[in-house]
């Protein structure tokens, strides 16, 4: 398998953790997003939405990560990502979906772009517009996990802190206030200690610049 990512896309970010957790060595190639690369038209035929992560499997690309991420919960070995049972692993898919849904898209890197060059906003105003989307979405998911376990919704890693950590660093990377998100800064802080996770961190791929 085959990973076309960049190491600051939060999405890149939690399909690298997936892949740890299930202990498959995927190559990974860089598409560099602030040089353009994902809108080549080599990358554009494999993800026709020029964005990252896209994963090239023996069938064919598969793009989007939570779809790249079940995809590989429902054909790979290893630590299961989705809980077993109906209830619980819609609870996960829900919160998985809050981070990869309702956050990460505002604080992409075309949007950010967009309120640039069509409303003028400078650095101070993105800042302060994902600090304010970030922050209210984050703040919903503090109300979603119960604080009694060691991860989101088990003693086990699951989509959900697969999708969590690249969120909460984004958070900080944003200077987002987490003062009122002690559960999630505690789990993030769990499951950043498992060498699955350090080792997706950002500053880790070969990428980082």
């Amino acid at each position: 398998m085959k990973v076309y990512g960049y190491f600051r896309s939060s999405a890149a970010y939690r399909l690298r953790i997936a892949l740890n957790l299930k202990g498959i060595d995927a190559e990974q190639v860089s598409v560099h997003l602030r040089l353009g690369e994902h809108k080549q038209p080599d990358f554009a035929r494999k993800n026709p939405q020029k964005l990252v992560p896209a994963l090239q499997t023996q069938e064919g690309v598969i793009t989007q990560s939570l779809a790249i991420i079940e995809w590989l919960d429902d054909t790979q070995s290893g630590l299961k990502l989705l809980p077993a049972d109906p209830f619980l692993r819609a609870r996960v898919r829900a919160f998985a979906q809050v981070i990869a849904c309702d956050i990460h898209p505002l604080q992409n890197l075309r949007v950010l772009k967009y309120l640039e060059s069509a409303y003028g906003e400078d650095q101070s105003g993105k800042d302060q517009w994902c600090q304010h989307w970030l922050g209210e979405g984050l703040a919903a998911c503090e109300a979603l996990v119960s604080g009694e376990a060691q991860y989101c919704f088990g003693d086990e890693p699951t989509l959900a802190d697969v999708c969590l950590v690249p969120q909460i660093f984004s958070a900080q990377r944003f200077q987002v206030n987490l003062d009122a998100m002690p559960k999630l800064c505690a789990i993030a802080a769990r499951c950043e200690a498992l060498p699955a996770f350090a080792e997706a961190h950002p500053s880790r791929q070969p990428d980082f610049e």
